[in-house]
């Protein structure tokens, strides 16, 4: 005679041990992320190399419809002229005051798109 076996309860124990692994994984690398880079000492070297300072270009809206590339502020109507001499290849940051308006965000906009500028990043808060 045959006995048939029930099964009443599941094995959670492989399931923890799974959690447990994956949960070392994501504080390993979260370690990382959170720093930026990985903590090296590295050797010194004789030759000098000059780092090139970035050639971002940083553009703020403030609310009241001021236009600013880095920190000089720029008239509406020489915004495309001077946007002109920035290379496409460098990077663009757009800042925006949350209170300004809509329009002058789709005119920077509307100008970076006319000329193929396509290295650009919106920067918001966090």
């Amino acid at each position: 005679m045959r006995r048939s076996a029930k099964f009443d309860t599941i094995n959670v124990v492989p399931f923890i041990d799974i959690m447990l692994v994956l949960l070392v994984i994501v504080l390993t690398t979260a370690s990382f992320i959170q720093t930026g880079l990985i903590k090296l000492d590295l050797p010194e070297g004789s030759s000098k190399i000059e780092e090139q300072p970035k050639k971002e270009l940083k553009i703020s809206i403030k609310e009241n419809g001021d236009i600013f590339f880095d920190k000089n502020q720029i008239p509406k109507e020489e915004v495309e002229n001077l946007l002109l001499k920035h290379n496409k290849k460098d990077p663009i940051h757009l800042y925006s005051d949350k209170n300004a308006k809509f329009d002058n965000f789709v005119f920077i906009l509307d100008i970076l798109k006319k000329h193929e500028y396509e290295n650009l990043g919106i920067i918001t808060k966090k």
